[in-house]
C-alpha cells in the first residue's frame, strides 16, 4: 500500500504539487490521469525517488521513504521511451538487472523464460530491438521491470507511442498481466480511455491538486466538479450555461439556445442566478417538437455503425448528441432535442457540483 500525505513539490519559488494526498490500496491498478502540465508524471517520479519530496510523507508498506534511494525502494518504472539497450539481445535486455547482482546464469535464464512466456515474447528472445515492432519493445521493456518481482510497478505513459491498435492491445495484456502478478501499479496517462478502461482507482489532476478520485464509474457518474465532469467520458460531457430561477422546493432553468428545464431541488442546492448544467451526449435526446423539447440545427454527422454522434447547435456552443444506430441525418437538418432531467449535473460558476439527479 502506497501513501502520500500532503506532499508538495517547489521548483524555485514554483509550486508545482500542492498538497496532494493519495491512498493506493495493496493490489490496486491506479491510474494518474490529467492533461499535459497538472503534475502526474512529477508525481510518479516522486514516488520513484527521481524527484525529491519538499513537503509531505511518502509512505510505502507502513514505512516513511521520502529519503530511501531509488534503488533501495522495491520499485520498478516503465518509461514511456523504451530505453531498451540497442547492442543486447532481447534476453540480455530483460535479465540485465539480475547480471548486475550476479545470479548464476542459469538463475537469469529460467526467470527470463518464464517472463518471456508471460509477455509473449519466447519467439523474441535472440533479436535484438531493432528488430522488433513498437509493441513487442514496450513488452521487453515492462519485462525487464518485472523479473526484478517488484511490489510496487510504475508506468509513465507507456503506450504514447504505439498505434491506435496497438493501444488497445497493450491495454488488455496489462490488465492481464496485472491480474497475474497481483503487484500494486500506478499508470500515468493523459488519455482518459486508458484510464477508464484499465483503473480500479483513478486519480484526476488538475493543476497540481486531486481534482477526484475514486472507481472509475463513480467519476463518470457522481463527478464532483466541472472540471472532473468534463474530463472524464468521451465524448466529453456537454456544458450548457443556464439562468436558474428559485422555485419552492425546485429550480427553473433557461438559456438562450432554447432550453427549458424544471428540476426538483428540495435542498436548495441550485443557486439563483447563473449556473451551467452538464448533459452528457447519451442523455440528450432526439425528440418529437413540442413542450420540453428545443430545436438546433446539425452541422456534423458522424457514423460509427453502432452508434451516431450529431453535433449540433452554433459553433460557439456545439452540443454533441450521441444517437443509437445509423441516424440518416445530414448537416443542415434542423432537429428536436430533449435534455433527461434524471441524468443533469448543474454546476456554479465556480466549477463546483451543487445538483445531480
Amino acid at each position: 500500500m502506497i501513501t502520500l500525505n500532503n506532499v508538495r513539490k517547489f521548483y524555485g519559488v514554483l509550486e508545482v504539487i500542492k498538497g496532494v494526498d493519495i491512498m493506493v490500496e495493496d493490489g490496486e491498478f491506479a491510474v494518474f490521469v490529467g492533461p499535459s502540465g497538472c503534475g502526474k508524471s512529477t508525481l510518479l517520479r516522486m514516488i520513484a525517488g527521481l524527484e525529491g519530496i519538499d513537503e509531505g510523507d511518502l509512505i510505502l508498506n507502513g514505512q516513511r521513504i521520502n529519503d530511501v534511494p531509488p534503488d533501495k525502494r522495491g520499485i520498478a518504472m516503465v518509461f514511456q521511451s523504451y530505453a531498451l539497450y540497442p547492442h543486447m539481445t532481447v534476453a540480455e535486455n530483460i535479465g540485465f538487472s539480475l547480471s548486475l547482482k550476479r545470479v548464476p546464469e542459469a538463475e537469469i535464464r529460467r526467470q527470463v523464460d518464464d517472463v518471456a512466456e508471460m509477455l509473449q515474447l519466447t519467439d523474441y528472445l535472440n533479436r535484438r530491438p531493432a528488430a522488433l515492432s513498437g509493441g513487442q519493445r514496450q513488452r521487453v521493456a515492462i519485462g525487464r521491470a518485472i523479473i526484478k518481482k517488484p511490489s510496487l510497478i510504475l508506468f509513465d505513459e507507456p503506450l504514447s507511442n504505439l498505434d491506435s491498435a496497438l493501444r488497445v492491445q497493450m491495454r488488455a495484456e496489462l490488465q492481464r498481466l496485472h491480474r497475474e502478478l497481483k503487484a500494486t501499479v500506478v499508470y500515468v496517462t493523459h488519455d482518459q480511455v486508458e484510464a477508464m478502461t484499465m483503473a480500479d482507482r483513478i486519480v484526476v489532476l488538475n493543476k497540481g491538486t486531486v481534482a477526484q478520485q475514486g472507481a472509475p464509474m463513480d467519476l463518470y457518474h457522481q463527478p464532483e466538479n466541472e472540471f472532473v465532469a468534463t474530463f472524464i467520458g468521451s465524448p466529453k460531457m456537454n456544458v450548457i450555461p443556464m439562468t436558474a430561477m428559485r422555485d419552492g422546493a425546485g429550480a427553473s432553468l433557461t438559456s438562450s439556445i432554447g432550453l427549458q428545464l424544471g428540476l426538483a431541488d428540495p435542498g436548495g442546492r441550485i443557486p439563483q442566478g447563473d449556473v451551467r448544467l452538464g448533459i452528457r451526449p447519451e442523455h440528450l435526446k432526439l425528440a418529437a417538437k413540442g413542450e420540453g423539447s428545443f430545436e438546433a440545427d446539425v452541422s456534423i454527422v458522424e457514423r460509427l455503425g453502432v452508434e451516431t454522434y450529431l453535433t449540433v447547435g452554433s459553433n460557439s456552443a456545439p452540443l454533441i448528441v450521441r444517437a443509437e444506430g445509423d441516424m440518416r441525418l445530414r448537416p443542415g437538418d434542423r432537429v428536436s432535442l430533449r435534455v433527461d432531467p434524471t441524468a443533469c449535473h448543474v454546476f456554479d460558476t465556480t466549477g463546483k457540483l451543487v445538483h445531480h439527479a
